[in-house]
């Protein structure tokens, strides 16, 4: 019951909001007024039927089953058809109007988003649709709600799941976009600014989430490596820096001819295969990191590289072998999907 009055609750305001409980009383009078009368002047036609024919005379559809024959029933018919119509349009001009009022807010950034468990992308710049495609990929977040805040006009991607709050980021934009249910959050850096301004507005953007919702997960995009303790001390959880990946990676193309092919498809959700972290599978709890290696290629075909530690939360890359994994570790592994283990 409680499901059913919380799904009733928008439409119920809805109508208070637009008055439409009043045309629609008028419209009920009119009907059962009409049938009453119609029934009166032709006394062949009982009630119910009249009460029929007057649905059918209101909303134009006419099947010829009932038609007045006498003089009374036509003028009663006249005036059904005259206020009947004129009222039926008020009522759906109306709820039509609402809906692509909603429509147009919702593309304008102007609605309070009521998501739970979803994703928000904090500003928006050239990287925005593809950070959209690399969620859309995987299957742990492909039907989940994405939130985007930025300050842009429009809706920046035709996605159902996708939902925009525009606005700068502040308590109350933070608060439409339900940030104390989201998963994680990604703030990208405003390409309109140079690198600094940009790196100092990002790092303020965090500073304010992690202040107000500290549980939320966040990823910072930066532009300069220096600017990577200051993010810190915002406490951000992961940081990336743009220029230094970039560097990295053309340093490395260099040493290892055609290895940034093999880091680019890892790091994609789109395609090839990709880098997971998943819960260590209740039979391996305990045992080296050598035989859990070895048994989930034999077994699965997915290849462990890594392991995070449950202490300090530390990535391992390739640990010893002799390397012993708790029960809450978790493990980073290769696979062409994300995997299902128990």
């Amino acid at each position: 019951m409680h499901t059913v009055l919380l799904f009733l609750e928008p439409f119920l305001k809805l109508i208070r909001r637009e008055k439409l409980h009043k045309v629609g009383l008028v419209l009920i009078l009119l009907i059962l007024l009409g049938a009453t009368m119609f029934s009166l002047f032709e006394r062949d036609v009982g009630f119910i039927d009249s009460l029929w024919w007057t649905l059918v005379t209101i909303t134009t559809v006419g099947y010829g089953d009932i038609a007045p024959v006498t003089v009374g029933g036509r003028i009663v018919g006249t005036g059904v058809m005259l206020l009947g119509i004129g009222l039926l349009a008020i009522f759906t001009a109306t709820v039509a109007g609402v809906f692509i009022e909603n429509r147009i807010m919702e593309d304008k950034g102007l609605r309070v988003s009521k998501v739970k468990q979803h994703f928000v992308i904090c500003g928006w710049n050239f990287r925005g649709p593809e950070i959209v495609a690399g969620f859309r990929a995987d299957a742990k977040s492909k039907k989940l709600p994405v939130v985007v805040i930025a300050e842009i006009q429009e809706k920046p991607l035709d996605d159902p799941d996708l939902h925009f709050i525009r606005g700068e980021l502040d308590p109350e934009t933070l608060e439409k976009a339900n940030m104390a249910e989201a998963q994680a959050a990604i703030l990208l850096s405003d390409d309109s600014l140079d690198a600094s301004a940009r790196d100092a507005k990002t790092i303020l953007n965090t500073l304010t989430i992690e202040s107000l919702y500290p549980s939320v997960y966040t990823c910072v995009e930066l532009m300069r490596a220096k600017n990577v303790e200051h993010c810190r001390r915002a406490k951000a959880d992961e940081i990336i820096v743009v220029g230094e990946l970039s560097t990295n990676l053309l340093v490395q193309a260099a040493l290892d001819h055609g290895i940034t092919r093999m880091i680019s498809e890892l790091v994609s959700t789109r395609y090839g295969s990709d880098l997971y972290k998943i819960r260590v599978p209740q039979s391996m709890r305990g045992r080296t990191f050598f035989d859990i290696m070895c048994e989930l290629k034999k077994s699965h075909g997915f290849l462990c590289v890594g392991v995070e530690d449950s202490q300090d939360k530390k990535l391992l890359a390739n640990p010893n072998s002799e390397y012993r994994v708790g029960p809450d570790d978790r493990l980073v592994i290769i696979a062409s999907s994300r995997p299902k283990l128990t």
